[in-house]
Formats: C-alpha cells, sequence, structure tokens
C-alpha cells in the first residue's frame, strides 16, 4: 500500500517555472515506477512523465519534453516534476501515480496508487 500527497502547485503566468513534489508513504518506495498525470476539465487524463525504480529510466511526453523534468529521491520517499517554460494548455489537475515493477509506462490504467491532485493554473 503507497499513499502520495502531492504539493506544489499554484497560479503562475505563461512562461514561468512550478516545482511539483509527490511525497510516498511505505518502506519501499524504491520497488516503485513513479509516474505524473493531468487532467483539466473536461478533457481525459494525459501522462505528462515517468520515472524507473532507479531514477536512471525517464519518459516524458511530447508535449512537455525539454520543458519538463522528472526526478525522484529514493531515500526521501519523493518524486518531483520541474515545470519550466509554463503554457496555458498546461493548466489541468496534477496527480502523481505509483506501479509496482520496473516498466516505465505512460498508460494511466497501469498505475495503481493515485494522489489526490494538485491544480496547476497557467494564465496568458
Amino acid at each position: 500500500q503507497v499513499q502520495l500527497v502531492e504539493s506544489g502547485g499554484g497560479l503562475v503566468q505563461a512562461g514561468g517555472s512550478l516545482r511539483l513534489s509527490c511525497a510516498a508513504s511505505g518502506r519501499t518506495f524504491s520497488s516503485y515506477t513513479m509516474g505524473w498525470f493531468r487532467q483539466a476539465p473536461g478533457q481525459e487524463r494525459e501522462f505528462v512523465a515517468a520515472i524507473s525504480q532507479s531514477g536512471a529510466g525517464k519518459y516524458y511526453a511530447e508535449s512537455v519534453k525539454g520543458r519538463f523534468t522528472i526526478s525522484r529521491d529514493n531515500a526521501k520517499n519523493t518524486v518531483n516534476l520541474q515545470m519550466n517554460s509554463l503554457k496555458p494548455e498546461d493548466t489541468a489537475v496534477y496527480h502523481c501515480a505509483a506501479r509496482l515493477g520496473p516498466s516505465v509506462v505512460s498508460d494511466f490504467k497501469l498505475y495503481t496508487y493515485w494522489g489526490q491532485g494538485t491544480q496547476v493554473t497557467v494564465s496568458s
């Protein structure tokens, strides 16, 4: 069982930056592949980024590649999402998610545990 709590969302102007954090409970954090997803009103949940158990493998959606960076600290049970050059279309509720195992995947249905989400709003 893993509990996830996101933080760091807020309101920012286009071109600005935000850093999201996700704190995980449990002793086996390093056994989980971690992902970030987002969902805007009326839209489907969208993959943003994922990171392997060790942190060596990272996978990004094309829409955020070069602007967002995912990282993790297994000693602190945290995964972060640094978001730069934000655009109004990045506005959404951002969720972190965890799946047991090594495969770094973008399908939200393959993730077992989810946080409650944090709102990111980018104004133009």
